[in-house]
């Protein structure tokens, strides 16, 4: 068995670390799928199948497979199918539509997509922007077509007999992933990750949660979340223990969801945490007081961890930890090690040399603010770069130390806190968002001339999206017919809950538009809000 507390992950591969529980500890439970169960060796035969079938359909050595579906056995088999090929899995955002949709994919070079049969109208829709896609696998589907020259087809025919394949033998420094993040200042980039990072990540999440084997881990958070993978599957696996992966996040399903799998660890994102607090009392959420040990997740300021500890008695609240897709976990702290309010753990000295720098790249003095730097100091502990994208990835590497675009401190006693995000950087119901992004898509309505995606505060701790636009002239449309019209142009978690025009927009005198001042500014009584208009979208 492998020892995942040493930290050593030299050598390890997520496809080897299945055959090995497998072959250990086969008949164990390994996933829960909102019922369905899955043992170890279920797993794995069902990963080797479908990579059996990717190899008739063409999948070699170092290409990507783009998967674009809900949380179920068959996206977390096709992870390791992949990769048994020798393969990179790029799991993408479903609710990606339109032209986010088309630059991740064509982006990530794929010949072969698969997505659920809700899905393929989008890429219909975008066929001509993906010149690169052969074959398009569809769960669900039940007969065979084309779209173009592009082949369409039920997955199911691609769960072929794995047989004595022989499969690609791969490295700790391998390329295992991609994840697409969700783009800051500009288009979404992919990062790279190696199975040796995906370890040392999942690494960092057992150590800082303290979970033991006997722990199941319940998640709702999204198969393209690196949480998910790397955290509560890989970390599963390593502990040889259980996790339940729900179809997607519910309030009302949370506590029968914790009572039917007995889960004492969840992982919550962004307002989940918030709105389970808020929740009426429900006889699941009475009789499941203090089962419950950790709830892992951020945003929890000290006020909502409190409700969370004295309401329904949970032990550890949060996740004393930082870090990003790129490298994590930067901060963390051990079970048990008190932590000032506000703080996320102490520097990962371990893995990375963690500094703050100002703006010409010299650290600053204990307790000032600044950008958050780092470096690896051993191999295999944050991401290899940005998928075809070396330019991108030289410009936050300068001076040899990764700019992690936050904005952060230490106190005396080597405690960090995360201040802000230096750049125009929107997180929105756990999802990062590029504003630039939703700029395009707007402006592509022949009644905008100018338009400003910014952040203004939330009461469900974190931001909310709002929409500042300036009219093309002689133009007129009203703030809940550009709402509608965003719906088929924007994922769901992009679209605005706030929108107002404006005469003009506050800029530098180069023409810069100031978002600071638009985020300060908030919402106005000119400000159109979504949640008391009564309109109606699709959370897909």
């Amino acid at each position: 068995m492998s020892d995942w507390g040493t930290g050593s992950v030299e050598g390890l591969t997520a496809v080897g670390l299945l055959r090995e529980c497998a072959e250990e500890v086969g008949d164990l439970p390994f996933l829960d799928f909102g019922g369905e169960p899955y043992t170890y060796r279920r797993l794995w035969e069902r990963a080797s199948s479908y990579a059996a079938g990717l190899r008739k359909a063409g999948v070699r050595p170092d290409q990507t497979v783009v998967t674009m579906l809900d949380n179920n056995a068959d996206a977390v088999s096709l992870w390791f199918a992949t990769n048994l090929l020798g393969g990179i899995w790029v799991p993408v955002n479903t609710a990606l539509k339109g032209d986010f949709l088309s630059h991740v994919v064509a982006d990530s070079a794929a010949r072969v997509v698969v997505c659920e049969a809700d899905f393929v109208d989008r890429f219909r829709a975008e066929i001509t922007r993906l010149p690169d896609v052969e074959r398009i696998l569809v769960r669900g589907l039940s007969a065979a077509g084309r779209i173009g020259d592009v082949l369409v087809e039920p997955l199911e025919e691609y769960l072929a007999d794995a047989g004595q394949q022989i499969w690609a033998d791969r490295g700790s420094d391998a390329t295992a992933l991609i994840i697409y993040t969700g783009g800051t200042t500009g288009p979404s980039k992919g990062c790279v990750i190696s199975n040796g990072y995906v370890f040392s990540s999942a690494r960092g999440f057992l150590v800082q949660s303290g979970r033991t084997k006997d722990e199941l881990n319940w998640s709702p958070l999204p198969i393209y979340h690196f949480n998910l993978v790397s955290g509560t599957i890989l970390g599963t696996m390593l502990l040889r223990g259980s996790a339940s992966i729900a179809p997607r996040f519910s309030v009302s399903r949370f506590w029968p969801e914790v009572e039917r799998t007995g889960a004492a660890m969840v992982n919550l994102l962004g307002s989940m945490g918030s709105l389970i607090a808020q929740m009426d009392e429900t006889p699941e959420m009475k009789r499941c007081h203090g089962r419950i040990r950790v709830v892992h997740g951020a945003p929890f300021p000290p006020e909502l961890q409190e409700v969370w500890r004295t309401r329904f008695g949970v032990e550890r609240v949060g996740g004393n930890t930082y870090g990003l897709t790129e490298c994590f976990p930067l901060t963390t702290l051990e079970v048990g090690v008190p932590a000032p309010p506000g703080s996320s753990g102490k520097a990962n000295s371990e893995d990375f040399d963690v500094r703050i720098f100002d703006g010409d790249d010299r650290e600053v003095p204990v307790g000032e603010v600044g950008e958050v730097v780092c470096r690896p100091r051993r191999p295999g502990v944050m991401f290899q770069g940005y998928w075809r994208r070396p330019a991108a990835f030289a410009e936050v590497t300068r001076n040899l130390w990764f700019h992690t675009g936050d904005l952060g401190r230490f106190d005396h006693d080597g405690f960090f806190y995360f201040v802000d995000r230096k750049k125009d950087y929107l997180r929105r119901r756990g999802e990062n968002i590029s504003s630039q992004e939703v700029e395009q898509a707007l402006l592509a309505h022949p009644a905008l001339a100018e338009v400003a995606v910014h952040a203004v505060p939330s009461e469900l701790t974190e931001d909310d999206l709002k929409v500042t636009a300036v009219l093309a002239p002689g133009a007129g449309i009203a703030e809940p017919e550009l709402f509608d019209w965003m719906k088929e142009r924007v994922p769901y978690f992009a679209l605005p809950r706030y929108i107002e025009f404006r005469e003009a927009l506050p800029t530098s005198h180069v023409g810069r538009v100031h978002k600071y001042r638009l985020r300060d500014e908030g919402c106005t009584p000119a400000t159109w809000d979504r949640e008391k208009s009564g309109v109606e979208w699709d959370r897909r």
